[in-house]
């Protein structure tokens, strides 16, 4: 069975609720079970301080009306192991949006560090009282260090985007980060670790398009650049993203975030083959975004059908990353809940 039919199949699995594994995929999550709790000890026990909120206003002296966005998912998304709040990925999101948009901006962080999907339900019910115009969804990391079976992962984000997507709000989700390139992690597990988070993003992938929703692939976090930086582009544990990795991770998303909001520049309006960008089938979409970090897929139409004969229509594309300004500090005074009329 090719990559793009085994991802097919697991995220088809997911969304029937059932689906077995392979021989050789028992093995690589019998194989994890015990590696992972070597890897745990080595990266450590986690800080008890607390992550800085980014919840609040930027862009304050932009007009309105303002853009609010939801940012939901583990610790990656709530910005765990950096101390200023400027350096969370949430206020890197929202300055970045309000500087390119012109707009007032009120970000509201939801995550939670150690969720693993199944756990983003109440985030997702706390984040729709807001009316929120984006999402903003990163989760994956620690339903593989935790060996969750990738059916259950891929079946909870399914149902979150989907209820998101209802409810008429863009949803853009970063897919499971590559483990195979984290130091804490040796070999044989390192192998299997970049396997099996591989395997799960390409599920998300596939789950995510069909619930309505685009995905960016985030992979080893920016590919060769952690490899060759990881002093700069980790934090202190070797694990999660240090200050700069988490600006470089919302660099790579942001343009996707303009681009569901419908504020793509107009250099970036087609599909530009020179760029590998593309339109072709979700399964073998997805399996390409996971080789190279930074694609972005989302549904699309050829002649009028949203599918063809072997699914669901994608563009595949590689957006210009851009230079973003410096990231503000949110405004909290009303930061509990964005007032109506915002």
């Amino acid at each position: 069975m090719g990559k793009a039919a085994a991802a097919r199949k697991l995220a088809s699995a997911a969304a029937l609720g059932g689906g077995g594994m392979t021989v050789a995929g028992a093995g690589l999550y019998g194989l994890l079970r015990a590696e992972a709790k070597v890897a745990r000890r080595i990266i450590g026990v986690r800080s008890d301080e607390p992550v800085p909120d980014a919840t609040g206003w930027y862009g304050r002296t932009r007009p309105g009306p303002a853009y609010r966005v939801a940012l939901i998912g583990d610790s990656s998304a709530a910005g765990y192991g950096v101390s200023a709040v400027e350096d969370t990925p949430g206020a890197a999101f929202a300055s970045g949006l309000s500087q390119r948009a012109d707009r007032r901006v009120y970000l509201r962080s939801f995550a939670v560090v150690g969720a693993q999907t199944s756990e983003i339900a109440p985030q997702v019910d706390a984040a729709l009282l807001i009316e929120p115009d984006a999402a903003i969804i990163l989760v994956g990391a620690n339903d593989v260090t935790h060996t969750v079976m990738p059916k259950e992962s891929v079946r909870h984000l399914s149902e979150q985007v989907r209820r998101l997507r209802d409810a008429g709000v863009e949803v853009v989700v970063g897919t499971c980060p590559d483990l195979g390139t984290l130091k804490p992690i040796a070999p044989p597990l390192k192998q299997v670790a970049r396997t099996w988070s591989r395997r799960l993003a390409a599920a998300q992938t596939i789950a995510v398009v069909e619930a309505g929703g685009r995905t960016v692939s985030i992979g080893s976090i920016l590919g060769p650049e952690f490899e060759a930086a990881p002093a700069v582009l980790f934090g202190p544990d070797q694990f999660h993203p240090s200050a700069d990795g988490y600006r470089s991770l919302v660099a790579v998303m942001l343009p996707s975030v303009l681009a569901a909001l419908g504020l793509e520049p107009d250099d970036e309006e087609h599909l530009e083959a020179l760029r590998g960008e593309a339109v072709m089938p979700v399964a073998r979409a997805a399996v390409a975004a996971v080789r190279q970090p930074g694609t972005e897929l989302g549904g699309t139409e050829v002649r009028g059908d949203r599918l063809g004969v072997r699914g669901r229509w994608v563009e595949m594309r590689h957006r210009r990353r851009r230079p973003a300004g410096e990231a503000e500090s949110p405004e909290l005074h009303e930061a509990a809940q964005a007032p109506e009329g915002a």
